[in-house]
C-alpha cells in the first residue's frame, strides 16, 4: 500500500497528490495525539510501526513545478552565531562527546541546545545558559519564562525558558498541576508523596521521550545487551514504558504489603528502570538529569531504612569509581567507548543489595579501557 501511496506524492504537479499529502499529515497528527492519550493501549506498538512508515512516506513531498519567478524562499537562520559557539566549545565535547546540532530552525536550535545542556555539570550548564542569553539578544531575542511546554512532575520548575521577540521558541517546566490532572494520576489515588514521585517519573519519561530523540535506555528485561536509541528503534519506546509502567504498578501495590522486603525489591526494581533511561554519553552525575534520577535513590535510601528498622539485614551500594573495583558486585554490566575515563563507570543503572544474607548484584554501564 505504502508503495502506491509513494507513487502518487512523485506525479508532478497532481491535484490528488497534494490531498493524499495534507491526508496523511493529518492521520499522522492524530495518530500520535492518540498514542499520547493512551499510551498502554494494546495496539501501540503496531500504531508506532504505521508512524514509521507514514513518516517515511512523508519524507518525499508532492512534485511541484514552481514558475521560475517564484523562488522557494528558506526562513530565516538568526541564532547561526549561537550554534556555531555550541557547536566548537571543546568542554562541552568533552561530557557531549558530539556537540553537533541536527536542528534546521532558530526555535529547534534553542531546544536542542538546552536538553543538552540538561546532562552536562550544574555549573557549565548555567555559564552556557547565561552565554545563550547574552547571543540571543543580539538579534533582538529575549528569554520568555511563560512561553513553556509543561512536563507534568511532583512540582513547578523552570527548566529552561523559551524565547520572544524575533525568534520564538516554547521552552519547558515541569509542572504539579499538570501531574495532579493526568488521567493515571485520578484513577490511582494516593496520600504517598514517595508513590506520586514515582507516578511523576513514569508522566515525565513518556514527555521526554516524545520531544528528546537523543534518548536512549538499558532496561535489562527490554534488551539486555546493549544501550538501545529510541531513535533507532522506536518499537522499543513502547516496551521500554510499558515495563516502566508495570513496575510502578507493582510498587504502588507492595505499599499494603506487610512485608517490607517486598516492598523494597519492588523499589529496587522500579529504581532500575527510571536509571535506566539515558542519553549516550549518560549524563553527568552533578546535571540536571543526574541529579534527576538520583531522586528515586534517595527515596529507595528511605525504604531500605525502614526495612532494617523491621529487623532485616539489608545493605544497598550505587555502584561508582573503577569498575576493576566494583565489578564483583554487578552482573550483566554494558560498556561504551566515549564519555567519562576509560575504566570508569559511567552510570549505575541497578544498586547492588544484599538482603539477608541474600547478594543481589547491581548493573552498572562502564567506559571501557583502551
Amino acid at each position: 500500500m505504502m508503495e502506491y501511496l509513494r507513487k502518487l506524492l512523485e506525479v508532478e504537479n497532481s491535484n490528488l497528490g497534494r490531498l493524499l499529502w495534507f491526508g496523511l499529515y493529518g492521520l499522522e497528527a492524530t495518530l500520535n495525539q492518540a498514542v499520547k492519550e493512551f499510551p498502554f493501549d494494546p495496539g501501540v506498538e503496531e500504531c508506532d510501526r504505521l508512524l514509521q512508515e507514514l513518516h517515511n512516506v512523508l519524507q518525499s513531498p508532492p512534485v511541484l513545478s514552481l514558475p521560475e519567478s517564484q523562488p522557494q524562499l528558506q526562513p530565516e537562520f538568526r541564532l547561526t552565531h549561537l550554534r556555531d559557539a555550541f557547536s566548537s566549545d571543546p568542554e562541552l565535547n568533552f561530557y557531549l562527546d558530539n556537540t553537533q546540532l541536527l536542528s534546521q530552525t532558530d526555535a529547534d536550535v534553542w531546544n536542542e541546545i538546552h536538553r543538552k545542556l540538561l546532562r552536562v555539570p550544574e555549573d557549565l550548564a548555567t555559564s552556557w545558559q547565561q552565554k545563550a542569553f547574552d547571543l540571543v539578544q543580539e538579534v533582538g531575542t529575549v528569554p520568555d519564562y511563560r512561553n513553556l511546554v509543561e512536563l507534568p512532575f511532583i512540582r513547578d520548575e523552570v527548566i529552561y525558558p523559551g524565547l520572544s521577540g524575533s525568534v520564538k521558541a516554547k521552552g519547558l517546566c515541569l509542572s504539579q498541576k499538570a501531574l495532579l490532572d493526568a488521567d493515571i494520576f485520578q484513577s490511582h489515588p494516593s496520600q504517598e508523596i514517595d508513590i506520586h514521585l514515582l507516578m511523576g517519573f513514569v508522566l515525565l519519561y513518556i514527555k521526554f521521550i516524545e520531544i528528546d530523540p537523543d534518548l536512549h535506555h538499558a532496561l535489562k528485561t527490554v534488551f539486555g545487551f546493549d544501550v538501545i536509541s529510541f531513535a533507532q528503534k522506536p518499537e522499543q519506546r513502547h516496551q521500554y514504558i510499558q515495563a516502566l509502567s508495570d513496575r510502578w504498578e507493582r510498587t504502588q501495590k507492595t505499599q499494603d504489603n506487610p512485608d517490607v522486603v517486598i516492598n523494597l525489591r519492588a523499589w529496587i526494581d522500579m529504581d532500575e528502570a527510571i536509571h535506566s533511561l539515558l542519553f549516550v554519553p549518560p549524563a553527568e552525575r552533578y546535571s540536571w538529569w543526574g541529579k534527576l534520577q538520583q531522586e528515586s535513590r534517595r527515596v529507595l535510601k528511605k525504604v531500605a531504612d525502614k526495612a532494617i528498622k523491621a529487623g532485616n539485614n539489608i545493605r544497598i551500594r550505587q555502584l561508582s569509581g573503577l569498575y576493576a573495583d566494583i565489578c564483583p558486585f554487578s552482573k550483566d554490566d554494558l560498556q561504551l567507548d566515549c564519555g567519562g575515563t576509560p575504566g570508569e563507570v559511567l552510570t549505575c543503572l541497578r544498586i547492588y543489595a544484599r538482603i539477608n544474607q541474600e547478594e543481589n548484584p547491581g548493573r552498572v554501564i562502564f567506559r571501557k579501557s583502551r
